[in-house]
């Protein structure tokens, strides 16, 4: 799966990053949902590090498409709940 992180680019990740993403989603939202500051900026933490660690960076110049975007470390728990459905960040 091609994952983009905004602002630094795209991974190829394994389903099995996947699905440790999954668990990290569900607790962003849950952080998100309760307004809790502390926790979503873990959780967000969490999953950018997860990526960047496990996946493996494209080149710049690969123009394929992102099957999912993860926002900057430094989004707000507004902006990520416009971008939250009912699946979370990651589907599935």
């Amino acid at each position: 799966m091609i994952i983009r992180l905004l602002g630094q680019g795209q991974f190829d990740v394994s389903e099995e990053t996947v699905a440790a993403l999954n668990e990290l989603d569900a607790a962003l939202q849950a952080a998100v949902d309760r307004g809790d500051e502390l926790a979503f900026r873990q959780a967000l933490g969490e999953m950018l590090v997860l990526v960047q660690e496990r996946g493996h960076r494209l080149p710049d110049d690969y123009l394929g498409p992102s099957d999912l975007v993860l926002p900057p470390a430094d989004a707000t728990v507004e902006e990520v709940r416009a971008l939250l459905g009912e699946e979370g960040l990651i589907p599935g």
